[in-house]
């Protein structure tokens, strides 16, 4: 199969693995140089928790980040940016000291990290794992950025899933839905996103701050809050 058209369906498959109910680790395996694939959220709003490991390995590895707190997952998050490590062993032994030690019998020789965020939206992360160093090249970077956007609407959509948003009784009223179409199509605008994923983002702001999804709806309208001017701070 040609890469691109490779590349294409392991995108699809990504973008409707919730309804689908498949693996979102698999279609990193498929279109890139990497023997494991993890998929987490990490620290608030939603608890640090592997949503997808490829294999015990990869799923070791976030537990060891976890467990001590410290990693390129936890890094990646932070600053907003891939983490890539391309010879794991010797990389960092200064910056995650802990995770060094833990992790020197995990098989792990190389690992690239990418952030999962919508908007202001801090998720998780995705790393990728090898058993032997070596490098992603620019175009590859490229394609698991994408394949990580498109991770990042899939674990949100399963998140909110499984928790409860805050309500008020207006927000059965007309008004309060006008409200909330009228942002809608505002944070599409902001970010560039279709309808449902601007929708996403609105849902997973209000469960973040423990708040209605009126009310972050009606600070969009009246332009208290801009989506994009938070995502690119």
């Amino acid at each position: 199969m040609n890469d691109r058209v490779a590349f294409g369906a392991a995108a699809l498959q990504l973008s409707l693995s919730f309804e689908s109910h498949t693996s979102i680790c698999d279609p990193f395996l498929q279109v890139l140089p990497v023997n494991a694939a993890a998929v987490c959220t990490l620290g608030a709003p939603f608890g640090s928790e592997t949503v997808c490991a490829s294999n015990s390995m990869a799923a070791h590895f976030d537990e060891l980040q976890f467990d001590l707190g410290e990693g390129p997952s936890w890094a990646a998050l932070a600053t907003r940016r891939a983490v890539l490590v391309d010879n794991f062993p010797t990389s960092r032994g200064t910056t995650w000291p802990a995770l060094m030690k833990a992790s020197e019998h995990s098989g792990v020789h190389a690992v690239y990290a990418f952030p999962l965020i919508l908007g202001s939206l801090e998720i998780g992360a995705v790393s990728l794992h090898s058993n032997r160093s070596g490098g992603l090249s620019p175009a590859q970077i490229l394609d698991a950025e994408v394949l990580v956007n498109l991770t990042a609407v899939q674990v949100l959509r399963r998140s909110l899933t499984f928790q409860t948003l805050k309500t008020n009784l207006e927000d059965n009223e007309g008004y309060s839905r006008r409200v909330v179409h009228q942002a809608t199509g505002m944070v599409l605008a902001q970010l560039n996103l279709s309808a449902a994923d601007a929708l996403l983002i609105i849902h997973g702001h209000a469960f973040a701050h423990g708040r209605t999804v009126r009310e972050v709806a009606s600070d969009v309208v009246t332009r208290r809050l801009d989506f994009a001017s938070i995502s690119e701070s």
